[in-house]
């Protein structure tokens, strides 16, 4: 082989080994400490959201109109899939006849050191009913500066919202809490 090829060649091996990218964390809206489901009596038939949001990493707000993708912070699933598992755990499993809910997250920010944002539309339609409940739930929880803090006030706000769902529910699906 000619010594000029060689050269080159070997003068990538340093630049391939000595590149490393930053690990990837995962996180998760199933807190670690479950807490007893709030209702086995709501099935969660459809969530969508926004789709800046909507990404397997998770996504910041920085300033007043900014977004930045946090590409080494990742949830467990794309976020829709992530927030319905969580929902499905905080709910408990559906018996028959359980009612059905569909979501629609208008918002879900997430500001470092300030705050976490939940705003969701929801319906609950009870079995056997012709007409479904239809409510919109705003939950903000005070959130650190770190990444597990912004995930951990999520949390807190995925909670709120299926205690304020389970609550409906209970109430004969006929008015919002």
């Amino acid at each position: 082989m000619p010594k000029l090829p060689m050269l080159l060649l070997a003068g990538l091996f340093p630049m391939m080994w000595g590149c490393s990218s930053a690990p990837i964390h995962y996180h998760t809206l199933v807190p670690a400490q479950p807490g007893g489901p709030a209702s086995g009596q709501v099935k969660v038939e459809r969530v969508s959201m926004p789709p800046q949001v909507d990404r397997s990493q998770l996504v910041i707000r920085q300033g007043g109109s900014g977004l930045a993708i946090l590409e080494t912070e990742w949830w467990g699933a794309n976020l829709v899939d992530e927030f319905r598992n969580a929902l499905e755990d905080q709910l408990g499993a559906p018996g028959s006849g359980a009612a059905l809910l569909r979501v629609d997250v208008q918002r879900f920010d997430s500001v470092p050191g300030q705050y976490a944002l939940l705003d969701a539309r929801w319906r609950l339609q009870r079995r056997g009913s012709d007409k479904p409940l239809v409510c919109r739930s705003s939950l903000q929880t005070p959130a650190g500066p770190s990444v597990e803090a912004l995930v951990v006030a999520q949390q807190t706000n995925l909670r709120k919202f299926a205690e304020q769902v389970a609550q409906a529910n209970a109430g004969g699906g006929t008015r919002c809490p």
